[in-house]
């Protein structure tokens, strides 16, 4: 196994340059630390990680907070979670995965144990009582998703505002008037989640932009629920011509539930869904959709953390613009 004397032998290099490279305590020419980094690349060589946060006080570490609980769709939050994984390893640090339910407690425990260096969190509510102790905390933090009070925090998100607004556009340019938002679990509201609460606003607010006519009903994520709001949309509004779902598990079981009702897609109902571009197109018809970034939310968040990390600026918030694209659910009504 390699040792850090033999890397400084091969980059020609002291040593002590070899570990102010993987410290980062002092600055280092370009073309000396490249030379290094490929020196260590060249002969496998793997620092002790203990004896790295010893000499450094970094641990190379970062905190992701994911949200493990109701009204979360699973493999949509691991999409996020993977790509923070794999873009924090290309920066050198690793990452520790805890759930939402260990809330405040948990963030205090790995910040005040020295386990992390920084932090990511998901999830993120309107009034989330975290907010307070990651201002109080000693370590940098970047939320995926807003508060409503962003003060001193750095977020980034799809920006949903936009999301819910692009889909109404879409509806209302074909000629659509009276649109339902098949919405996320009633919890999500309850907690006044920020994405949920964000994307009814843009919903809204197009809505009125357009004089159309918008109902909002949260869904569980469940095929029972998919079926009975299937049945309350299509007995209350007998005018409906499209349906926006925000609520991933329920895609399939809604388009099944409006097949057996006797509605096709998108001859009697047009509808627009917020998913993963690869949920959309295996959807049975191919779904008009607004992507979901996971990938990009997850680079982009970890690119956020690292400058932070390094003392650079950053900005305060960055929402992704929403992408539409068109596919053979949607059409002008009857």
């Amino acid at each position: 196994m390699a040792k850090i004397e033999d890397v400084a032998r091969h980059a020609g290099v002291a040593p002590s340059t070899v570990s102010y490279v993987l410290s980062g305590k002092r600055s280092i020419t370009q073309e000396t630390r490249e030379r290094v980094l490929a020196s260590i690349k060249a002969l496998g060589y793997q620092p002790h990680a203990g004896a790295r946060a010893l000499a450094s006080n970094r641990s190379n570490v970062v905190a992701l907070v994911v949200p493990l609980r109701s009204g979360i769709h699973v493999p949509v939050i691991m999409q996020f979670a993977t790509s923070v994984v794999i873009t924090a390893r290309e920066h050198d640090h690793d990452v520790l995965l805890l759930t939402q339910n260990e809330g405040e407690a948990g963030l205090r425990r790995v910040a005040g144990t020295s386990l992390v260096d920084a932090m990511i969190i998901m999830d993120v509510e309107l009034d989330d009582p975290r907010i307070p102790v990651l201002r109080e905390l000693d370590r940098p933090c970047v939320l995926i998703g807003f508060p409503s009070d962003t003060d001193d925090l750095t977020c980034i998100d799809l920006d949903f505002t936009a999301a819910g607004a692009a889909c109404v556009d879409h509806l209302a340019a074909l000629g659509h008037r009276r649109i339902a938002l098949v919405g996320s679990p009633p919890e999500v509201y309850e907690r006044k989640t920020g994405f949920a609460t964000r994307m009814n606003a843009g919903i809204t607010e197009a809505a009125a932009r357009h004089g159309v006519e918008i109902s909002i009903h949260p869904c569980e994520a469940t095929a029972a629920g998919a079926r009975k709001i299937a049945a309350e949309l299509l007995a209350e509004h007998p005018d409906l011509t499209a349906v926006v779902v925000h609520n991933e598990p329920v895609v399939g079981p809604l388009l099944s539930a409006f097949r057996e009702a006797g509605r096709s897609v998108p001859d009697d109902l047009s509808v627009v869904a917020i998913c993963p571009d690869d949920l959309a197109e295996h959807a049975m018809p191919a779904l008009t959709s607004v992507a979901i970034p996971a990938e990009e939310v997850g680079r982009q968040a970890v690119g956020l953390l690292m400058a932070k990390l390094a003392g650079r600026p950053v900005p305060a918030a960055t929402l992704l613009p929403p992408r539409l694209t068109p596919r053979a659910s949607t059409s002008s009504p009857r």
